[in-house]
Formats: structure tokens, sequence, C-alpha cells
């Protein structure tokens, strides 16, 4: 196909229904991927541990999570190095400054946009070596946590202490700073979870508007986003083939799962050199509703007609005038973006396999 196609598009990728599943929402359940493609390794002994903790996470629960884990570490022998960030983006800077020692692990008390902000901060500093991180759940969302299967903080610190490493893709995402009004020159950062633009971005910009409803803010600002249904234009290019439509939403991914855990990608796979994308096509209010009651259970999703699945290496973005994008569960920045997969470009902590 010719790069200058900018009408069919590449070919979607296709879902094996799993027959066992009961039907909803009219289809099966989609076979999902293995999470990872490569077995995982055992942890290295290290004795320090740089902590690294957003105190604001989830419901101000950061700073507590934080001291308990530091405890945990420290009893199991670790040197245990704290840090607390004070303002959107700290996290950023004070992983940068790291000055990190051979076998020197890096933990992130928070969610994934703190972990997204650490991994940023470490990939800025340009080390040249691979490094080794933790994730110790604190958010609201907790996708990669969910995904990595750590749902405490004595899961997430055994698997520090004993539990196994995994290589696992980024994406470098280079696109302006700020959301559409409020933009500020240009920013490049490290994605390990979802990349989003379109209803979905519109959703959380109206649910970080009610955090005091907790998780369910999500699915009021989807609902709100949906009766909205703005018109949104895009040209969307993926390996060098371009599209160019009215679209409602690209949900792009690294995890499987993202918001509040919903299963928006069951074909990704965390370390296979490729990032996902679903393609959500121009619908009615009535599709769209449609549409995320069968993403909700359990990613039927993907057999919607107006659904395109795909997978690539890069990826750019361009709309005619600027459009907010969601980098790992944060409304940072705005169109145009474009994207590059940088395969296995960081080791994460994971509890050690049965």
């Amino acid at each position: 196909m010719s790069t200058n196609d900018v009408t069919a598009g590449p070919t979607p990728l296709e879902f094996e229904a799993d027959p066992s599943t009961k039907m909803k929402k009219g289809a099966h359940k989609p076979v999902f991927a293995q999470l990872f493609k490569a077995k995982p390794k055992k942890v290295k002994v290290t004795k320090r541990i740089h902590l690294l903790v957003n105190p604001y996470a989830g419901s101000r629960s950061g700073r507590k999570i934080g001291e308990q884990a530091k405890a945990l570490l420290e009893a199991a022998g670790k040197t245990v190095e704290a840090y607390h960030s004070a303002y959107s983006g700290h996290l950023m800077e004070i992983a940068q400054g790291l000055e990190l020692k051979a076998n020197d692990l890096v933990a992130v008390v928070g969610g994934d946009g703190s972990l997204s902000e650490v991994i940023t901060g470490r990939m800025r500093a340009e080390s040249g070596k691979k490094e080794l991180f933790a994730l110790i759940p604190a958010g609201t969302g907790n996708s990669m946590a969910h995904d990595l299967g750590l749902s405490s903080v004595e899961q997430a610190v055994d698997a520090i202490v004993s539990g196994a490493r995994h290589s696992i893709d980024l994406a470098r995402v280079e696109m302006v700073n700020g959301l559409p009004g409020s933009e500020n020159g240009t920013t490049v950062r490290f994605s390990h979870n979802l990349v989003t633009w379109g209803l979905g971005v519109d959703s959380t910009i109206k649910a970080e508007k009610m955090r005091w409803m907790g998780p369910v803010r999500y699915d009021v600002g989807i609902l709100m986003a949906i009766m909205a249904n703005n018109r949104r234009h895009a040209t969307l290019t993926l390996d060098g083939v371009t599209m160019e439509d009215d679209y409602t939403l690209f949900l792009i991914q690294n995890t499987q799962t993202g918001g509040s855990r919903l299963p928006l990608a069951p074909g990704a796979t965390l370390d296979d050199g490729f990032m996902d994308i679903g393609i959500l096509k121009k619908m009615t209010r009535r599709d769209v509703l449609k549409a995320f009651g069968m993403l909700k259970k359990e990613g039927r999703h993907v057999f919607h007609p107006r659904v395109d699945y795909h997978r690539f290496k890069t990826l750019s973005i361009d709309t005619p005038a600027p459009a907010a994008i969601n980098i790992d569960g944060e409304n940072i920045g705005s169109t145009p973006l474009s994207m590059e997969v940088l395969p296995n470009a960081v080791e994460i902590c994971l509890p050690a396999s049965e």
C-alpha cells in the first residue's frame, strides 16, 4: 500500500472470539494476548532503593503508603532514600537528578502518572543503561499495577525484594506542551501505559473536575463526553500510512488496561516492540454508548463494526486546531503529536511467577 494513501489505511487486526465465554452485548469475550512474550528474570540483589513518593496520589494516601513501603523495605535489609514531590512534574525533576549506582532501583509510590513522570525523568537523564523500576500502587486507576499483578503494598515490596524483573517497551512521545489554550512550546514524554486523543481525553478532563466522586467519576465523565458527541477531525499516520477522517477516539496502548482498569487493548503485549491502537471511528451517540458498553464487558468493543485495531512502531496525529492529549492518565499536551516505540527500554519489578 502506498504511504500516500489517505483513505483505506492499513488492514486492521482481527481478534479471535472465545466461544467458552457468554455472549454479552452481542459478542463473546476476545482472546487476550499474553502480557509478555519473553520469560521474566530474577530480580538482581539491590541494597539501595530510591523511593519517589507522590503524596497526593489516590485520595492523598501516597505519603502513608510511602512510609509503609519504606518500613517494609528497611526491614528486608534495604537502604532507602525517600523523596516526596511537591507539585506536578516534580517527580520528573527529582528522577532526572538522581545519581544511580550499579544495581540501584527506582521505586515509585503513586499511580500511572507518577510512574510516567519518573521514567521520563530517568530517560531524560540519558544514563545509557537499562534501568530497573518498581511500582508501589497508590493511584486512582493503577492500570500498570493491575496488569503486573500488583494489588497491595506488601505484594509490591515482595516483588522488589524477591520477585522477578521484566523488560517493557516505552513510547517516546513528542507533542505540544500544555492543553489547548495553554500551549507552551513542545515537550517529550515517555509513556509506559497509554496515550489518548478524542472522547477519552474529553471525559478525563471532565472527570478531573469531579475527583470527589472517586473512580466512578471516569464513568460519569465518559457519559458526559458521549452526550456532547463533539466532531473531531484528525490525520492519523501509522508506520507511514496516512488516514484522514472524523474520529471519536484513539486508544493508544502499551498495557492492556487503562482508566479505571478498563480492558482497552486486549491485544497489547508489554515487550513485543509495538504499541496498539483502537480507532473508534465517527459514531452516533447510540453507537458510542454501545461501543463503551462492549468495552466494559471485558474488551468486546474490538468486535464493534466501527472499531479498528492496529499495531504500530511509529505514529503521528495532526488536527486542524490543537486538541488535548492524555499521557498515562494525565491531561498534559496537545496536538500535533508524534510517537516512536522504544523496544525493551526499561525493566520493571513484578511478582515472582508461581
